[in-house]
């Protein structure tokens, strides 16, 4: 099966490197993602009169965006290089950063939703990032190289929201133009970190070096497990998180209020990673995954209790928690599905199925809060759960039943 790079590509100071320049990289860059989930959702429903329930479209086609640049990404990652794809993705990035500008400036909801699906679209090579760092890494180094990438997720946590809270009313009566401003500002710091990447460009391979067809890759067990509970995992956080800042503002929170409970939780969704990669190597890719599924059923809970702000913040903590053990567990689970020719169709195959799901769990998001309200949008987390924790088992089971054979 192999799951390394190819013998001359393995060098694990190589890789350190690259994941130190690319958590950096995260640490800036990374904050795109909780300004477009802490202001879209916001800015749109004021824009919107009559159907609130689309406020969290911006978001919705983020996400989307996401799930539509993961085939490319990986396609032009393998054509060009990581560090060339990254630094394109960035620029592009500044574009959409200034096009959302516009959006808030004029008040346009559609511009909203083009600049939102834009930025998705260069996070799907953002996303890549995390694998990137374990091109070079040897097996043993891999869950190692990409929890430290996704260390830089802590900075991201904290500049994120307290952007938009230094910049929401710079250029008032306008809200979050200056936040969408300052977001390009961010990305461009993210280049100059990516930069300096060194990640050798895969060889050119002609067909019979491609590895196998992909359908026999989806057919491993490891595949299957890795890629559904990623899914799950990145939707059932995604649901939460773009629900929440609704709901807070519903229940007389401020703008701030939500901006820092999206904080909280993009710290928490990065925090542990400086761990995760050491407890999967000494517990297994499975318990680490099932401990992040029975974090979100806790968060769940926590979110039924009430409607006052620290239930709201602890429930967004939980969250990112429960996101980090099981996701990071599950992508790292899926490094040992592929062979090193293998790894770009295999992850961008993997991001398309994941924010595939992710983009229809934040459409429903919005329709599910302003219909049935928060109540349900909880509990709608406990199924999803305890699929994932079978999922969890059945893998471990038939891990012991190997060894033992």
């Amino acid at each position: 099966m192999g799951n390394s790079v190819a013998a001359p590509f393995i060098d694990d100071g190589l890789a350190k490197r690259n994941a130190l320049l690319l958590a950096l990289a995260q640490s800036f860059a990374g904050g795109v993602p909780p300004i477009i989930f802490a202001t879209t959702s916001i800015l749109a429903s004021t824009l919107l009169v009559e159907d609130k329930s689309l406020a969290t479209l911006p978001v919705t086609a983020f996400v989307l965006g996401t799930a539509i640049g993961t085939l490319p990404a990986g396609m032009l990652m393998r054509s060009f290089g990581r560090r060339n794809g990254l630094a394109g993705a960035l620029l592009f990035g500044m574009v959409f950063a200034l096009v959302a500008a516009y959006a808030a400036y004029v008040g346009s909801f559609p511009i909203l939703c083009v600049s939102t699906m834009g930025s998705g679209f260069v996070m799907a090579f953002t996303q890549q990032a995390r694998f990137a760092a374990a091109d070079t890494a040897s097996a043993a180094f891999k869950p190692k190289a990409i929890s430290w990438v996704l260390t830089g997720g802590i900075l991201a946590g904290v500049v994120g929201p307290q952007t938009v809270i230094l910049t929401q009313g710079m250029f008032e009566p306008f809200l979050f133009v200056g936040t969408y401003l300052a977001q390009a500002v961010l990305l461009a710091i993210g280049l100059c970190f990516v930069v300096f990447l060194k990640i050798p460009v895969p060889p050119k391979l002609d067909r019979s070096q491609r590895g196998r067809p992909l359908l026999e890759i989806m057919k491993q067990r490891n595949f299957l497990v890795a890629v559904s509970t990623g899914m799950i995992s990145y939707s059932i956080m995604n649901l939460i998180m773009t629900s929440a800042p609704l709901a807070m503002v519903a229940c007389g929170l401020t703008n701030s209020d939500a901006a820092l409970g999206i904080q909280w939780h993009v710290i928490a969704m990065f925090a542990p990673s400086f761990i995760t990669g050491s407890l999967i190597g000494r517990f297994g890719h499975g318990p680490v995954i099932g401990a992040g599924f029975v974090i979100y059923a806790i968060c769940a809970l926590v979110g039924l209790t009430g409607l006052e702000r620290w239930i709201f913040w602890s429930s967004l903590v939980l969250l990112g928690l429960g996101w980090n053990f099981s996701f990071v567990g599950a992508s790292a689970l899926l490094t040992q599905t592929y062979r090193p020719e293998e790894q770009n169709r295999v992850q961008s195959v993997n991001d398309f199925f994941v924010f595939g799901l992710v983009a229809t769990a934040s459409f429903s998001s919005g329709k599910l809060l302003s219909v049935f309200g928060w109540e349900t949008v909880n509990m709608m987390v406990f199924p999803f759960v305890i699929v994932c924790l079978i999922l969890v088992m059945s893998l471990m089971f038939t891990e012991r039943r190997e060894v033992k054979v």
